[in-house]
């Protein structure tokens, strides 16, 4: 399994599996708590999977946590995303930075979200299912929204939006959540 850092966010990183496909399909090891460890994450930390299951055009985030936040191992295990990350760590040296990445059933890769971060995706093919380990559980008083489209972000959705939640279609704007962070 290959690991890269992700330059625009401090402590993300992509975790690429090498697929063994033949007649039948393939196979692939998705999460090895080695490799995981030896870029410094705590494999055991994660103490709940969750799978979303999306058809194309719909656009689920920007999510994240308050209090402690929320780090993740996100992984589109079938279909494709434009999977996204914001750094919203105020003291990280990539606060604001955002990250792209094109998952995919294909290649299995998986992104590691840091906790302070914000997470989204949009669907690109007919259906994809998104995969997450969380490292802590789940407590809804600790959601955090972001308008998709804040112009501060510039996020370059590839395809329109056919369908969001309502809190994604009502969720404040960066400045709105930053000054509530503040408050």
């Amino acid at each position: 399994m290959k690991t890269t850092e992700v330059p625009a966010i401090a402590g993300a990183f992509l975790f690429e599996p090498t697929p063994y496909a033949d007649e039948r399909g393939f196979f692939c090891r998705t999460f090895d708590a080695e490799v995981v460890r030896s870029v410094g994450l705590d494999p055991d930390a994660f103490v709940q999977d969750s799978l979303s299951r999306s058809v194309r055009g719909v656009l689920r985030g920007l999510h994240l946590r308050s209090g402690a936040g929320e780090a993740k191992l996100v992984r589109c295990s079938y279909g494709r995303v434009f999977d996204v990350v914001v750094d919203l760590r105020p003291d990280s040296p990539t606060y604001l930075g955002r990250a792209f990445f094109d998952l995919s059933g294909e290649t299995q890769a998986t992104v590691y979200v840091p906790a302070g971060c914000a997470h989204g995706f949009q669907t690109l093919t007919e259906t994809a299912d998104v995969s997450y380990r969380i490292d802590r559980p789940h407590d809804p008083a600790e959601d955090v929204t972001i308008a998709f489209d804040d112009p501060e972000l510039s996020i370059p959705w590839p395809l329109p939006v056919v369908s969001m939640s309502e809190r994604d279609r009502k969720a404040p704007s960066l400045a709105e959540v930053l000054r509530q962070k503040e408050g």
